[in-house]
C-alpha cells in the first residue's frame, strides 16, 4: 500500500514543481498590461503578428488603388480618374505592395516563426525588434496619408530621374516618397539583423547547420540579401533628396552638371531585382515547411534546396541591369546580364523539381494549404517562363515598358509569393489562434482567387504584345485594347472577392473554428512542440534536436539544459556551427525608448520634406533617445557556462 503511494506522491511533487516553474516563467516574461504594454512589447510573436497585420492593411489599401486603376482602364476614353490622380494611384500601388507589404509581411512571418522553429525564447535584440516595427508603421502611415493631402508621389514606384528630379517634379510629392522609403528600409535592416543573429547564436542544442529547417535557411539567405540590397536604395533616395533640396542642390543625377540619370537606375535596380528574391525565397521556405505535413515524408533533396537558395542569393545581385536593356549599356554588358538572367533559373528549377519529387513519392493530403501550394506550381512557372523571355535583349527591347512586363511581374510575385503566403497563413493559423481555418469557405475563396488572378493578368500578356504601354491612364477605341481590358477588370473584381472571402473565413475561424490542438497538421518542426498559441517564453527549456524532423523521429526525447533559470529573462547562446551550449544571456526587458526613437526618426524624416533644418533639431533628440535606450541596466549579468561544467552536467549537444 505504501509502495503504491510513493510513486503517486513523486508524480504529485513533479507536477507541483512543473506548475511552479511555469508560474515563474509567466511572471518573469510578462509585460505591462494595456495600451502602454502593447506599445513597448518586445515579444517576437506579438510584433511578428503586428508586422503581418499592418502589412496586410497596406496591402488592402494598395489593392483598392489597383481596383480603381482597373476600373479606369476597363473601357476606352474613360473619365473615372484624371491623369494626375491616376499617376498618384499608380505610384502608391506599386510602392505599397513592394515596400510596405511584400518585404514586411515576409519578415513578420520570419520574426514569429524562426525563434520557435530553432527552439529559443526570443530574438537576440528584442528592443531593436520593437523599433523596427514602429519605423515601418510610421513610414507607411505618413506616406499613405499624403494621398489625402494631394501629396501622393506620382512618378512611379521606381521614381526614375529626371522625371523625379526638381525640374520635372516640383513640390513635395517625391520628397515625401524618398524620405519614407529611406525610413522603411531601416526597419527592414533591423529585422534582417534580428533573424541572422538569432539563427546563428540561439539555436536549440543539437540543431547543427545541417538540421536547420528549410524555412529558416530561406529566411537567413533573405536576411543577408536585405543587408546588402537595402542600403543601395537608401543611398539612392538620399542622393535624390539632396538633389531636390534647395539648400543643398547637389547634382548627382543631373547630366547638365556632370551627373548621370543612369546612376539612379543602377542603384535602384541593384536593390530592385534582389528584392524579387527577397520576396520569393521566404515563399520557398513556406512550401518546404508545409509539404512534409501534406505528403507525410521529408522534403526531397535537403542539401540541394539549401544550396539552391544560397545560389539564388548570390546570383540575384548579378542580374539587375536586365531592367535597363532599353538604356545605352555596352552590348557586351547586356550579353553578360542576359547570361546571368538565364543562369538564375537553374536554382529555381532545382527547387521545383525537389518539391515535385516530394509530392510524387509521398502520400498527398489535399487540404486548404496544399491547394495554394499546387496553385504556386501552375502560376509561378508561367511567370518564370516569361521572365526567361524578358532576360533576352532581343525580346526585352520589343516588350519593354508594356503590359507584358506587368503580367510577368504579377505572375512572379503573386504566384510565387502571395499564393504560398496565403497557404502559410492557413497552415500556421492554428499556431496563432488555437483554431483551425474553415475548409469549405477557404476552398471557395481559393477558387475565386485562382480564377480571378488568371482572368486579370493573363490578358495583359496579350495587351503587351498588342503594344499597350504601362502608365497610360486611357486609350482610344481604335487600339482594340478594350475587350481584353474589360476582361481584366472583371477578373480583378473576382480576385478582390476572393481576398475578401479568404480573410472573412480567417476572422470567423478565429472565434468559431474547430479546436486545433498542439500539432493539427502532423508537422515535423519545433514550433509545433509547444502550446498553440505559444506562451510568451516559448519553451520552458530549449529542446534537444537530433534530426531534421525532430517531432517525427524523436518526439519524446526532449532533455533540457541544466542551469537555465526560470526566474530570469534568459536565452541559451550556442555555437554557430554545431549549436553546442555556450552561455546564458540575459535579455533586456521592455523599454519605451525604441518607440520614442522610431517616433523621432519618423518626425525628422517628415520634417526634412519641408525644412532641411529638421535634421539640426531631430538628430540631437534621436541621440538622446538612443543613449537612454542603451543605458546599462542592473539586471543579472550573462553567466558563462564552462565547457567542463557542461560535460559534468550532461548538457545535450556536448560530446564528451
Amino acid at each position: 500500500m505504501s509502495s503504491a503511494r510513493q510513486p503517486m506522491a513523486g508524480r504529485e511533487r513533479d507536477r507541483g514543481r512543473e506548475i511552479a516553474e511555469i508560474a515563474a516563467l509567466e511572471r518573469t516574461w510578462d509585460r505591462p498590461r494595456g495600451f502602454w504594454g502593447w506599445v513597448i512589447s518586445t515579444d517576437h510573436k506579438e510584433i511578428g503578428l503586428r508586422f503581418i497585420g499592418t502589412a496586410f492593411l497596406f496591402f488592402a489599401f494598395s489593392g483598392v488603388l489597383a481596383a480603381l486603376m482597373r476600373a479606369q482602364l476597363a473601357r476606352p476614353e474613360n473619365t473615372l480618374l484624371g491623369p494626375d490622380r491616376y499617376n498618384q494611384f499608380f505610384t502608391m500601388h506599386g510602392t505599397g505592395m513592394m515596400f510596405f507589404f511584400a518585404v514586411p509581411v515576409m519578415e513578420g512571418m520570419a520574426l514569429y516563426l524562426v525563434p520557435l522553429m530553432i527552439g529559443t525564447r526570443n530574438v537576440t535584440f528584442p528592443r531593436l525588434l520593437n523599433f523596427s516595427y514602429w519605423t515601418f508603421a510610421f513610414a507607411g502611415i505618413l506616406l499613405f496619408a499624403g494621398l489625402f493631402f494631394n501629396m501622393g508621389p506620382d512618378v512611379g514606384w521606381f521614381s526614375y530621374v529626371p522625371l523625379a528630379g526638381p525640374a520635372f517634379a516640383p513640390g513635395h510629392r517625391v520628397d515625401l516618397w524618398a524620405q519614407m522609403i529611406t525610413l522603411v528600409e531601416a526597419s527592414s535592416l533591423g529585422g534582417a539583423v534580428e533573424i541572422v543573429t538569432t539563427v546563428f547564436k540561439q539555436r536549440a542544442p543539437g540543431m547543427s547547420l545541417d538540421r536547420i529547417p528549410l524555412f529558416v535557411w530561406s529566411q537567413v539567405v533573405t536576411s543577408v540579401m536585405i543587408l546588402f540590397a537595402m542600403p543601395s536604395v537608401q543611398l539612392a533616395t538620399s542622393l535624390l533628396g539632396f538633389d531636390r533640396t534647395a539648400h543643398v542642390t547637389t547634382q548627382f543625377f543631373n547630366p547638365a552638371e556632370g551627373g548621370d540619370p543612369l546612376l539612379w537606375q543602377h542603384l535602384f535596380w541593384f536593390f530592385g531585382h534582389p528584392e524579387v528574391y527577397i520576396i520569393f525565397l521566404p515563399a520557398n521556405g513556406f512550401i518546404s515547411a508545409m509539404l512534409p505535413a501534406f505528403t507525410r515524408r521529408s522534403v526531397f533533396g535537403y542539401p540541394a534546396l539549401v544550396l539552391s537558395n544560397i545560389a539564388t542569393g548570390f546570383l540575384g545581385f548579378g542580374v539587375w541591369a536586365h531592367h535597363m536593356f532599353a538604356t545605352p549599356l555596352p552590348e557586351l554588358g547586356q550579353g553578360l546580364f542576359t547570361a546571368a538572367s538565364l543562369m538564375i533559373t537553374i536554382p529555381t528549377a532545382i527547387n521545383i523539381f525537389c518539391w515535385l519529387a516530394t509530392i510524387g513519392t509521398g502520400r498527398v493530403r489535399l487540404r486548404l494549404p496544399m491547394l495554394f501550394i499546387l496553385s504556386f506550381f501552375a502560376v509561378f512557372v508561367i511567370g518564370g517562363l516569361t521572365g526567361v523571355m524578358l532576360g533576352s535583349v532581343a525580346i526585352n527591347s520589343q516588350v519593354h515598358d508594356t503590359f507584358f512586363v506587368v503580367a510577368h511581374l504579377h505572375y512572379v510575385l503573386i504566384g510565387g509569393a502571395v499564393f504560398p503566403l496565403l497557404g502559410a497563413l492557413c497552415f500556421w493559423f492554428p499556431k496563432w489562434t488555437g483554431r483551425m481555418p474553415g475548409e469549405r469557405l477557404g476552398i471557395v475563396s481559393f477558387i475565386l482567387l485562382f480564377v480571378g488572378f488568371n482572368a486579370t493578368f493573363f490578358p495583359m500578356h496579350l495587351l503587351g504584345l498588342m503594344g499597350m504601354t504601362r502608365r497610360v491612364y486611357t486609350y482610344i477605341p481604335e487600339t482594340g485594347w478594350g475587350p481584353l481590358n474589360a476582361l481584366a477588370t472583371v477578373g480583378a473584381g473576382i480576385l478582390a472577392l476572393g481576398f475578401v472571402l479568404f480573410f472573412v473565413n480567417l476572422a470567423w475561424s478565429r472565434r468559431n473554428g474547430l479546436a486545433a490542438g498542439e500539432n493539427p497538421w502532423g508537422s515535423d518542426t519545433l514550433e509545433w512542440a509547444t502550446l498553440s498559441p505559444p506562451p510568451r517564453y516559448n519553451f520552458g527549456n530549449p529542446p534537444t534536436v537530433k534530426s531534421r524532423d525532430p517531432l517525427w523521429l524523436d518526439p519524446d526525447d526532449t532533455p533540457v539544459v541544466t542551469g537555465l533559470s526560470t526566474e530570469a529573462r534568459e536565452v541559451l547562446v550556442t555555437t554557430a556551427h554545431d549549436a553546442m551550449p555556450h552561455h546564458r544571456l540575459h535579455l533586456a526587458g521592455e523599454s519605451p525608448w525604441p518607440f520614442v526613437t522610431a517616433f523621432l526618426c519618423a518626425g525628422t524624416q517628415m520634417g526634412m520634406v519641408f525644412r532641411p533644418h529638421a535634421y539640426v533639431i531631430g538628430l540631437p533628440l534621436i541621440g538622446v533617445a538612443l543613449a537612454l535606450w542603451f543605458w546599462p541596466s542592473h539586471g543579472p549579468a550573462p553567466l558563462v557556462v564552462p565547457r567542463a561544467a557542461q560535460r559534468e552536467s550532461g548538457a545535450p549537444g556536448v560530446t564528451t
